[in-house]
């Protein structure tokens, strides 16, 4: 293949191929929520993509997993929405017809001053989602949109990590708490609790990193009730552990540090506040029970001598390196085992140190919040003649401080309105349409627009979901496909792909990098791109569109000027990447270990705190303000386990970004869809691989095939999250979406407990098969 002299403003290189045809590799890439921001080379022949390359440049490298190279398939799937569509059947029957733009957006337009003018904007509710994790498309263009409107109701809470977020702003007062990848390689130990980077990314070349650690022969342990992929790959040792439990074997390991005297006094005395509190629940002092490993056996299934052995290893280590996943911490109280795995890391000093972790939420690289903080003032420690500042008190969550617009906020940079500041949780928002004011929500919820969102399949009780979205009076979806959430709207929108627009990819959690996705082909059939959308839609509505009149570069360059360590714009879009160049791999709290008194903590106290004011200061039983263990109504010791004897945990899976992605023929063919469930448990119900089965509670019932195999705990069954909700006519879900079987509500820091809900399984015989 022959290089042509590339003298395209758009920056892509021109090849000949062996026939003589011109070929365009644009540079682009992929920003679905799988845990990476990944670098795509678009090979474009006659206007259409014929194949995917990524990063072959400098070192590191932003490599494409296997659903970046797959999204050839999506772009030009069967099944992509072409047209607008308006429900011509009952809601969820999937039955439309073609309309126009123009006819579309006047009924869209229509509803929402109808709905203001009865209900008021409060009954609008905005559903964003994670199908684009861009800066530009998504939510953004129509959240600007509606605010210019006048308000919307928000939903507040994320499904993956909100229970690590808590625990992160509890104990250490910010989320940014990670360290760079390549500071595993200092460390002496590695455990990975509920962590399966091999499936879910965790930033491009985590992979890589964790195969130097295990050739460099640093020991690495997995706990987690899977022995996953990562474990597979990766580990010199697997613990299982019963699901919800991660607490109780915490909060042991450290009762045998602190009984060993294993713990880092000077770190203790010097850093922390709470220390007492937490030592005095350890040893019983409290409650007169001793959380030792042998009681956390009972509980957890791990044995007392590994629980006992490992406490010891960690402590030792010096450093050692504790990763804390989000995993466990989506579970009825998902926030407290969040909080407990951060006390051990700082109980050990492992604080603000090569090759330790502090855990928590994990960001290792933010540029705008090392920027924002320069204009902050610091809190630091509060001195005897000093007033205290000012606390907020949330309502729910006392580590969230609500959701005023920031000084630099687009909204006011434009002119617009304030952001209404209603809010519901996630998942609770089917119980708030059901019941409204009536019911002690803030909105009776009329109108619902949904932008890349699957929202019905991706959050817990399903078919609850389906009887709210019913009584819904207008659902407006935009999206690329019918998924089941768009088969429940009233009009839906085809939105256009990755490939077909331009917009920058900011980094996960800890790679200093940005991609710029250059548009690679232009939109197929009728699809629009968000921005395209929310234009148009503010003109119906009679609205000055201000900024959603930029175009794309325009719109891109204002998103990114905040991101001081982007030096050249141009660079890049011209590479369709930035990688920033770092003086040294970033180690949370560094500044604070190594000079307190002029870099205090980002609390109130100004140090770690393993004692959690704010949280005491809600007298709430269920919300400690130190971790400690608690059983729930769906866990393996509730009443409702006589039933249903089996914990159900539905983990992400390596072939699916979530509900995306679920419909590619190549990604299918990797493995099926199927419920993991142990020998042991599957003989005692006549199950054999590959059966036809029914699994099932309270909540609704998923006929699904097994998957017989030692990777998985007794007494445990897995189905991973993201296929997509296909009910037949007896509402039984064939389709084998988890959420079908998951618990709606949320823990009392606002914790999605999609890994509490207990289920059974029966044998469906082939005899009904046959019927």
């Amino acid at each position: 293949m022959k290089f042509l002299v590339n003298n395209d403003k758009t920056m892509n290189e021109n090849r000949i191929d062996n026939f003589g045809n011109e070929i365009k590799v644009i540079k682009t890439g992929c920003c679905h929520d799988c845990g990476g921001r990944c670098v795509l080379r678009a090979h474009v022949k006659d206007g259409k993509i014929i194949r995917f390359e990524t990063d072959n440049d400098e070192e590191p490298q932003i490599r494409a997993c296997m659903r970046g190279r797959a999204y050839r398939q999506r772009v030009y799937s069967p099944d992509r929405l072409k047209y607008p569509l308006q429900r011509i059947g009952n809601r969820g029957e999937g039955k439309f017809e073609r309309i126009s733009w123009d006819k579309a957006l006047n009924i869209v337009a229509a509803k929402l001053k109808e709905t203001k003018q009865k209900h008021g904007n409060s009954a609008i509710l905005l559903v964003p989602g994670s199908g684009n994790q861009g800066m530009l498309h998504g939510y953004l263009p129509v959240g600007l949109m509606l605010n210019l409107f006048g308000g919307y109701t928000r939903l507040w809470g994320a499904p993956s990590y909100e229970g690590a977020l808590f625990g992160s702003m509890a104990t250490y007062g910010t989320i940014t708490t990670g360290n760079a990848r390549e500071d595993l390689l200092n460390t002496h130990l590695l455990i990975m609790w509920g962590w399966n980077p091999a499936n879910t990314i965790w930033d491009p070349g985590t992979s890589l990193m964790l195969a130097r650690v295990k050739e460099k022969g640093i020991k690495i342990i997995v706990i987690d009730p899977i022995f996953t992929d990562s474990a597979a790959i990766f580990a010199d040792q697997w613990i299982p552990i019963r699901p919800g439990t991660d607490t109780a074997m915490l909060l042991a390991m450290g009762y045998t540090i602190i009984n060993e005297n294993l713990q880092n006094h000077s770190f203790i005395n010097k850093f922390t506040i709470g220390f007492d509190e937490y030592k005095k629940y350890i040893l019983g002092e409290e409650d007169g029970i001793a959380k030792t490993p042998e009681w956390a056996e009972i509980i957890t299934k791990v044995p007392a001598d590994i629980i006992k052995s490992l406490a010891r290893e960690y402590a030792k280590a010096k450093p050692a390196t504790l990763i804390a996943g989000w995993g466990p911490a989506r579970t009825a109280f998902g926030e407290i085992y969040s909080r407990a795995a951060n006390i051990l890391c700082i109980i050990t000093g492992n604080i603000g140190i090569n090759g330790g972790y502090a855990s928590g939420f994990m960001r290792a690289y933010s540029s705008r919040e090392s920027v924002m903080s320069k204009n902050k003032k610091k809190i630091g420690p509060i001195k005897p003649d000093q007033e205290k500042p000012k606390k907020l008190r949330p309502q729910d969550n006392p580590v969230d401080f609500g959701a005023p617009p920031r000084k630099d906020s687009l909204y006011k940079l434009r002119g617009g309105t304030n952001p209404a500041s209603t809010r519901i949780h996630y998942n609770y928002y089917y119980d708030a349409i059901l019941k409204g004011k009536e019911g002690g929500y803030p909105a009776d919820l009329k109108f619902a627009y949904v932008v890349a969102s699957n929202w019905l399949n991706q959050y817990g009780n399903i078919n609850k979901g389906v009887e709210a979205l019913k009584t819904l009076d207008f659902i407006v979806v935009q999206d690329q496909f019918l998924t089941p959430t768009a088969k429940f709207a009233d009009v839906v929108l085809p939105v256009n792909t990755f490939m077909e627009r331009n917009d920058i990819a900011v980094p996960w959690l800890g790679s200093p990098y940005y991609i710029y996705l250059n548009k690679a082909i232009e939109s197929l059939y009728e699809s629009k791109s968000d921005l395209e959308i929310a234009r148009e839609l503010s003109k119906k509505l009679g609205l000055d569109p201000g900024l959603l009149n930029f175009e794309e570069d325009q719109f891109l360059r204002v998103l990114s000027s905040p991101r001081k360590d982007i030096k050249s714009y141009a660079k890049m879009k011209k590479d369709g990447y930035y990688k920033v160049k770092v003086k040294e791999p970033f180690i949370a709290f560094k500044k604070q270990i190594e000079d307190s008194e002029n870099n205090p903590f980002p609390t109130l106290s100004g140090k770690i705190e393993i004692f959690c004011e704010h949280i005491a200061e809600k007298n709430n039983p269920l919300m400690p303000p130190i971790p400690k263990y608690m059983s729930h109504e769906e866990h393996y010791d509730s009443p409702k386990a006589k039933k249903y004897p089996l914990q159900l945990i539905t983990p992400h899976n390596k072939r699916r970004t979530h509900s995306s992605l679920q419909n590619i023929p190549w990604l299918k063919e990797i493995e099926p869809h199927c419920v993991w469930i142990n020998p042991i448990d599957a003989m005692k119900r006549n199950i054999e691989e590959e059966d036809m089965v029914d699994v099932y509670n309270d909540r609704g019932r998923v006929r699904i095939i097994t998957k017989v195999t030692e990777r998985i705990m007794p007494g445990v069954v897995c189905i991973h999250q993201g296929e997509w909700y296909n009910p037949n006519e007896d509402g039984v879900d064939i389709g084998g979406s988890a959420n079908t079987l998951t618990q709606d509500g949320h823990s009392p820091g606002g914790a999605f407990p999609l890994n509490s809900s207990l289920v059974e399984i029966e044998l469906f015989s082939k005899n009904q098969m046959e019927e």
